[in-house]
Parts: C-alpha cells; structure tokens; sequence
C-alpha cells in the first residue's frame, strides 16, 4: 500500500462536519467532502471552531478516504 500526502484546506463547518477541499485554485477543486469535525481538530490541535481556513495535510488511503491529519 502507497500513501499520497496531501495538502489540503478546510471551507466551512455545517452542523459537526468540516468541507475539505485540495489546497489548489478554486477552479482547479474538486467538490468538497465532509468529515467529522472533531476528529480533524483531535488530531490537529486546532478548535473546531478554528477549523474554517485552516491548512492541513492529510493521507489518501486506498479508498481515496483522507486521514492521519497534520497542521500544514
């Protein structure tokens, strides 16, 4: 198994779920996928509150599914 490292940019939270997209040019985005908020910000340190804005990095598996969150 080969783990991608990528970089990555948290939108918005809606309710407990924070919208990740790839941290690349708007028009280059994929659509965002959601998460569970507070399993982001356990790894990271950061508050959910915070989360909005934060640049992370974060494993593709195999599923394409991020974990292994990290500040960027």
């Amino acid at each position: 198994m080969t783990t991608e490292r990528v970089t990555v940019r948290v939108l918005i939270l809606f309710g407990d779920q924070a919208e990740i997209v790839a941290d690349v040019p708007p028009e280059e985005r994929a659509a965002p996928e959601r998460y569970p908020a507070a399993e982001v910000a356990a790894a990271t340190g950061i508050a959910v509150s915070d989360l909005p804005g934060a640049r992370l990095t974060a494993d593709v598996g195999d599923d394409g599914r991020l974990s292994g969150w990290q500040r960027a």
